[in-house]
């Protein structure tokens, strides 16, 4: 894959969350939840646009009056992929990161490191992955490579299963995905697929229907804001961060 590539960040992000409601517009050291996300995205030097793909006026106009630039997308959309997918269709570029709204810690040089790894790879979509020695929770999705680099499946159990023995760690999905331009388009034109709707797992309709998805570890880990155990860690831990430092 050729270095001169268009990078375009999409941070899909809808108003009505199920487990924290409203939790975009939530307060974290003076500044909404997605503003924060955005913010740390444009910190990345890989992106060449960034767009919050949203369902709601009220998060449109929170980004807009913080500097950002928002779309409002169709709130039919079952997942970010195809909220994000609708975007990208109108907007011509190589490679298209989607960035979850609810990740206010982000770290941009992840991002970085991730279009910079797919710039060199020959997947369709890279989904970044960390260490995790404790895969019991179903709200982690986990995943498997081969020594290719080449995603097997992911799933919310626990894989690869303990039979003969323990593996070191496991790997978890970590929420900042690159895609192909074309092959988003092809993902969102495919019906939800037999596993996924099992697991809940988008990406295994890429895989199901033979995309070719690919990882890489990152060692440092990113929470997302799920639930308000998870606000609660975000507000005691954004005064420290060295990265709110610079916006």
């Amino acid at each position: 894959m050729s270095k001169n590539k268009t990078v375009l960040g999409l941070i899909p992000c809808r108003l009505n969350s199920k487990r924290l409601p409203r939790k975009a517009l939530l307060n974290i050291d003076g500044l909404p939840l997605i503003v924060h996300t955005f913010k740390r995205a444009k910190l990345s030097k890989k992106l060449d646009r960034i767009i919050v793909c949203t369902d709601s006026e009220e998060i449109k106009k929170v980004v807009t009056e913080h500097g950002g630039e928002s779309i409002i997308t169709k709130r039919s959309h079952k997942n970010g992929t195809d909220r994000i997918a609708e975007v990208a269709k109108k907007i011509n570029c190589d490679l298209v990161v989607d960035i979850q709204g609810d990740f206010p810690m982000l770290d941009p040089k992840n991002i970085d490191k991730l279009v910079d790894f797919h710039k060199k790879s020959n997947f369709d979509i890279i989904v970044p992955s960390s260490p995790l020695f404790d895969a019991s929770s179903k709200d982690v999705v986990k995943l498997v490579v081969n020594n290719k680099n080449k995603v097997l499946y992911f799933s919310r159990s626990s894989i690869p299963y303990i039979y003969n023995s323990k593996p070191k760690y496991y790997l978890k999905h970590m929420s900042i995905i690159s895609f192909s331009r074309s092959s988003l388009l092809k993902y969102s034109n495919l019906k939800q697929s037999y596993y996924e709707k099992i697991e809940g797992v988008e990406l295994l309709r890429a895989i199901e229907n033979n995309i070719n998805v690919g990882s890489f570890k990152i060692s440092k880990d990113i929470f997302s804001v799920d639930i308000k155990k998870d606000y609660l860690k975000a507000l005691s831990l954004m005064p420290l961060d060295p990265i709110r430092k610079k916006y």
